[in-house]
């Protein structure tokens, strides 16, 4: 392309989307509106944030200031036909909440005149004005909840559910009990409160480990969980990073006998040659991903055959629309 030339890429509903040029003393540059000329004339008008605490019984790390509320930034923007979305920021601290807030309200305030139809474009100016980097952090949160949001217009507008503009099928999805059966339960907790899940209608749940000082404890806590719901139940298990790779192939390896559905982050979730070495050393699936940002990790995890069972989570990956990648990401490795 020469230089000062032009390359424009348009949209079937759009005059233009976005114009892109080249700059000897700045490299391509392209404007920051997304224009609708479609006759359609839907616009964001503005949005709404709260910041609210949920409490919850018990916390997963135990005591200290906030362990027990869930702090959530909400959002709902507006559009000038009335429709209004839906969507939520997490994730972070009591301590965060506030720059959390500040985050979704500042990048929400740049698609107020945009189409809320085209959320991918959106999406990607938003990220390039937070920053450009590495895409963890407050940015990601804030670009995924305003992305659901989005999301949440575009399925009003339509008439349909969403999970069916993104290529649902089945009207039922399996499900299971994940709020529970803390690292912070004693084996007696353990031994209560699953058989209460179970008689609750769930099939399978997921319990925590990782915080014993031996193995010994460590697997009479798997034995309590096996024996408290028998062998039909489907056991997930999460370390929170807990272990190191030898920890976590020694017990691993314990493990097998009780059945288990998945392994959840074993080790700090960016040891992708680490957890590779698990994968390959352990019969049972490794389950990872919540911990990580946008999607490029989720290519070198891939790539690493770190991991059996991809694990994205809605509000760091980059909403619906980074979700939906990953997930299409790990159906050309045939991994589910």
């Amino acid at each position: 392309m020469q230089l000062g030339q032009l390359m424009s890429l348009k949209d079937t509903r759009t005059e233009r989307c976005k114009i892109y040029y080249w700059k000897p003393s700045g490299g391509f540059k392209y404007q920051t509106s997304i224009e609708n000329t479609s006759g359609a004339g839907m616009k964001i008008t503005g949005h709404h944030t709260r910041v609210v605490d949920l409490p919850r019984p018990v916390g997963p790390l135990g005591g200290g200031p906030g362990a027990n509320i869930a702090t959530f930034v909400t959002l709902k923007i507006q559009t000038d036909e009335g429709v209004e979305g839906i969507g939520y920021a997490g994730f972070a601290s009591n301590v965060l909440s506030k720059a959390l807030k500040e985050t979704v309200d500042g990048l929400a305030g740049l698609a107020v005149g945009d189409d809320p139809l085209m959320i991918e474009a959106i999406q990607e100016r938003l990220l390039v004005a937070g920053g450009g980097g590495a895409p963890a952090g407050l940015v990601t949160r804030a670009v995924s909840a305003i992305d659901v949001a989005l999301w949440d217009i575009k399925g009003k507008i339509t008439g349909q559910p969403v999970w069916k503009l993104l290529g649902g099928h089945r009207q039922r999805v399996p499900t299971y009990a994940s709020g529970y059966l803390w690292r912070t339960y004693d084996l007696d907790a353990l031994a209560e409160t699953a058989p209460k899940l179970v008689a609750d209608g769930f099939k399978a749940m997921k319990f925590r480990m990782g915080a014993e000082d031996s193995l010994a404890k460590e697997l009479e806590r798997m034995k309590v969980m096996r024996e408290a719901v028998g062998p039909d139940i489907d056991i997930m298990l999460d370390i929170n990073q807990g272990w190191n790779v030898n920890q976590a192939i020694t017990v691993g390896r314990e493990l097998v006998n009780y059945d288990l559905f998945w392994l959840e982050d074993p080790v700090q979730h960016q040891d992708y040659s680490g957890m590779a070495r698990i994968a390959d050393a352990i019969d049972t699936p490794i389950a990872s991903g919540e911990y990580h940002y946008g999607i490029v990790p989720f290519r070198h995890m891939l790539e690493e055959r770190s991991i059996d069972i991809v694990m994205a989570d809605l509000l760091r990956a980059g909403g619906l629309t980074g979700w939906m990648k990953i997930a299409h990401m790990a159906e050309g490795y045939n991994l589910p």
